[in-house]
């Protein structure tokens, strides 16, 4: 977008709203990508991974053996790569230790639970989110039905304040089978007594 348009548009915003009302610039942002990627079909792949994902999990299962076990592994890397991006620079290499041997592997017995009790034809199309919630929200990813959009099981990390004791992270999923209600542990993190950062921070 050019210039003085683009001016001339946050000036007549900030006018007409009397200065209550500002232009959020990632709007122009996206403007100015969105005008650049238009065309290319190779950005258009990459700015959507959850598509990515359920075409790596279906072509995985559609080209595997005929064993009973599916092959799970596209899911689980997506789902750890998600869990780090929610983590971000700062968090990451303080909880990353205690992430790969507490956690994860309760995180990947979970998922292959849930997933191992699926028909075939649902596990052709299994999609992961690919937005992990940031400030001080809970959600890691979800784990959903690619072609209904029902989420199949939900991630999440919660920061908890405990008297006397300072910052843990519990780690929690929630599955489909109760509606999403029960809290079904996974472990805990301590930080430290001061506060932590933000997710993705």
């Amino acid at each position: 977008m050019k210039k003085w348009l683009q001016k001339t548009l946050v000036i007549t915003v900030a006018l007409l709203t009397f200065g209550l009302i500002t232009p959020n610039h990632e709007i122009w942002d996206s403007l100015d990508n969105s005008q650049a990627n238009n065309g290319s079909q190779g950005s258009n792949i990459e700015s959507n991974p959850t598509e990515q994902v359920s075409t790596i999990v279906e072509d995985s299962f559609a080209n595997g053996d005929n064993n009973d076990t599916p092959d799970l592994e596209p899911i689980l890397v997506a789902a750890k790569e998600q869990a780090y991006i929610k983590f971000g620079p700062r968090i990451a290499p303080v909880i990353s230790d205690e992430f790969e041997t507490k956690i994860y592997p309760k995180l990947e017995e979970v998922i292959e639970l849930t997933l191992t009790r699926l028909d075939s034809d649902s596990l052709k199309y299994l999609a992961i989110s690919n937005q992990p919630s940031g400030e001080y929200n809970e959600k890691i990813f979800n784990i959903s039905n690619g072609t209904s959009g029902k989420d199949l099981i939900r991630f999440h990390v919660r920061t908890e304040k405990r008297p006397q004791e300072g910052f843990y992270y519990n780690f929690h999923y929630h599955t489909a089978e109760d509606n999403f209600v029960a809290h079904h542990s996974l472990g805990d993190i301590y930080w430290s007594k001061n506060t932590p950062p933000k997710w993705l921070s």
